[in-house]
């Protein structure tokens, strides 16, 4: 047996473990003692969550649709295909007709060339990937307060915290290594505030549980704001020397009065004080927050409103502090920085720059489009109203992430091309007109960069299954069939590539990586990386940090006599996302087999519905059946689903409504009813 040293391919948590090869299988898994977040543990996906590599479902060769099945295909063919039509649709239409998703699964070196595929390749700024479904609120939110969208400080910190808040994260479910820091710190006497409307396994740790109501999380904070300015507990130095906008900001949280902010949110007044009082007076006070607060019509203002509270505190830019955003997948952070979005060249550099466009012009060696694209979610309205024609995707499952995926489906069906690069005949793959086979993390070279910015290798442990290809070659191949070439011998000079380019990444190369993860911003070979941001002043232009006067919006869809529960949806810790990969583990499919709906003891018996009892589950934009699962630590009035499982798919209910600046789906707040199966 062959021991290969990798990066984990679930959350961001950035965990390395050992993949234990033989003959050219993966049958073994041995968490990395020395690495500073895992610390030789590993959460139950880490250690059972590999199955799929071996699945007999894996993608072998290209698919190519005939009518209303797929034949087996070569890769010239494929390819040859996929470029005559891509060039017969830009010629016909222009290169705005073509959008590319990208992937937050696939590694920074992939996303990059994908980028750079649409804009030098194609001619569009037509690139967006799932980071729009869960922290695109988080990129635009704290880069506008701090200049910066990503996670403040590193993961070991953490347990080194006074006091930690933690609010919209079920964390010990979705980043089991995190809340092992939480753990810690609240073993070594930390204070530990949770705000969530459901009871998390954290509340049994926790000094105070806000069971707010979903959708107010700006109503709590500034509540808290309220009472932390009202008893002077701001920091007036931090305020003074580092920040704008607090006259504005503390206008606006008078208003928001222990009481009021009670009314509002379902918390008692006394409570809100409470835990103003605790956040405040902590040495070093951290923020955690994850999709329950970013998947809302209010996202960006939920974000900047954790930010206001960070910094009137003085909470940011020193150890243990910060506001900490965790991102949901093992490469969001990275697809973000590799320029996988709408508006941004690797490293957030806008493409409406023109200094910073005529760079990349430079470095490509062709004319690149200065409008930024279409999103993910505003693509689909695009796809109907057939402004866009056709459309490649690498790696994401849009018939099961996408918000109202009845309207996903009626969009997809109405584009002339579209082309599905996977490892498994997805849900969205069989609607596909070509289907391209990938590979997992085992079977290729690169880099993922976890929530805490850290980019760590991804080491080959396999060679590819059947005809399989790695998506970085699969793509500069496609690439060189469009006309544009593309040639590196391996994904290292792709980031070298990456590190002339992008001045976060600059110092950071595989050979230094060889020696553990750096954090960006890594700007030269000599730096060690940078565990926090901000310590001596702001990344934001002029160095200070933005305090935002942010009044509180109610949800969009809220419940009425005809769908009188709120719904909201989320991950279960045995899971991720779509199911595509741990639903063919049988150990975790054992634990999780199908869907249910938690409701709480006293809605279930107005409605009649037993525990384990059929339910159906309706919105004003489809219905599913599944089980039911009465528990008490669930709010009366809201229910909750896993989105997980495609034959409960979740995003059945769920509605479009976005937040105006992200564009993020509010996942997180529906109306719906109830009914006996």
């Amino acid at each position: 047996m062959k021991k290969v040293l990798t990066t984990c391919e679930f959350c961001g948590c950035g965990c390395n473990f050992y993949l234990g090869v033989e003959n050219n299988r993966v049958v073994a898994v041995y968490p990395c003692p020395s690495h500073p977040v895992s610390q030789g543990k590993l959460c139950i996906k880490g250690w059972r969550g590999h199955d799929y590599i071996h699945s007999p479902e894996r993608l072998k060769t290209p698919l190519i649709r005939q009518g209303d099945k797929f034949r087996e295909a070569s890769w010239d063919e494929s390819y040859k295909l996929i470029a005559n039509k891509l060039q017969q649709i830009k010629e016909q239409h222009g290169s705005d007709s073509i959008a590319v998703f990208s992937s937050s699964k696939c590694t920074n070196e992939e996303n990059y060339l994908l980028q750079k595929l649409a804009r030098a390749a194609i001619g569009t700024n037509n690139i967006d990937q799932c980071a729009r479904l869960c922290h695109s609120s988080t990129v635009i939110g704290l880069a506008q307060t701090f200049g910066s969208g990503a996670m403040t400080n590193s993961i070991p910190e953490i347990g080194n915290a006074d006091v930690i808040f933690v609010i919209g994260s079920n964390t010990s479910e979705q980043h089991p290594l995190v809340a092992n820091q939480i753990i810690k710190a609240v073993k070594g006497g930390a204070k530990l505030i949770i705000a969530d409307p459901r009871q998390i396994q954290l509340t049994k740790i926790a000094t105070i549980h806000l069971s707010h109501k979903v959708g107010t999380d700006v109503a709590l904070i500034n509540g808290m704001l309220n009472v932390i300015i009202t008893e002077g507990l701001i920091d007036k130095k931090f305020i003074s020397g580092r920040t704008e906008g607090f006259g504005a900001l503390r206008e606006e949280v008078a208003k928001f009065t222990p009481q009021k902010t009670s009314r509002i949110t379902g918390v008692p007044a006394e409570q809100i004080i409470e835990a103003a009082r605790i956040y405040a007076t902590g040495k070093s006070s951290s923020i955690i927050y994850a999709m329950g607060i970013t998947q809302h019509t209010t996202g960006v203002d939920n974000v900047m409103s954790c930010a206001n509270l960070a910094m009137v505190t003085g909470n940011v830019g020193k150890e243990s502090t910060g506001v900490n955003p965790l991102r949901g997948q093992n490469n969001v952070q990275g697809a973000c920085d590799m320029g996988a979005l709408p508006n941004v060249f690797p490293g957030y550099q806008a493409v409406a720059n023109d200094e910073l466009r005529q760079k990349f012009e430079k470095a490509w060696g062709v004319k690149l489009p200065s409008k930024p694209g279409a999103t993910v979610t505003g693509a689909m309205n695009k796809f109907i109203d057939g402004s866009i024609k056709a459309l490649y995707i690498m790696g994401e499952n849009p018939m099961i992430s996408d918000p109202d995926i009845n309207h996903t489906e009626k969009a997809l069906k109405k584009l002339d091309f579209l082309v599905v690069q996977d490892i498994f005949l997805t849900e969205t793959a069989k609607l596909a007109h070509i289907v391209l086979p990938g590979v997992s993390f085992a079977e290729k070279d690169g880099t993922f960069t976890s929530t805490e910015r850290k980019v760590q290798r991804v080491r080959k442990a396999i060679d590819p299954i059947g005809e399989s290809r790695p998506d970085w070659k699969i793509i500069t191949e496609l690439s060189s069939h469009l006309g544009y070439k593309m040639a590196y011998p391996s994904p290292s000079e792709v980031m070298d590539e990456i590190a002339k380019l992008t001045p976060s990444y600059a110092g950071i190369s595989y050979n230094r990586l060889e020696g553990g993860g750096l954090s960006w911003p890594c700007p030269s070979p000599d730096h060690p990386g940078t565990p926090y941001l901000h310590k001596e002043k702001f990344s934001r232009a002029g160095g200070q940090g933005k305090l935002f006067a942010i009044p509180y919006r109610p949800p969009v869809e809220l419940p009425d006599a005809n769908y009188p529960f709120t719904l909201t949806t989320g991950r279960v810790g045995f899971h991720w996302h779509t199911g595509t990969m741990t639903r063919k583990d049988w150990a975790l499919n054992r634990e999780i087999p199908e869907g249910f709906v938690e409701i709480n003891p006293q809605d279930a018996a107005k409605v009649g519905i037993r525990n384990k009892a059929t339910v159906k589950v309706s919105s004003r934009r489809g219905d599913i059946s599944l089980q039911a699962k009465v528990v008490d630590t669930i709010q009366e009035g809201l229910v909750f689903i896993p989105f997980h499982f495609a034959e409960a798919a979740a995003n059945k209910l769920t509605a479009a409504n976005l937040d105006p600046v992200a564009e993020i789906p509010e996942y997180k707040v529906c109306a719906v009813k109830l009914e006996r199966g």
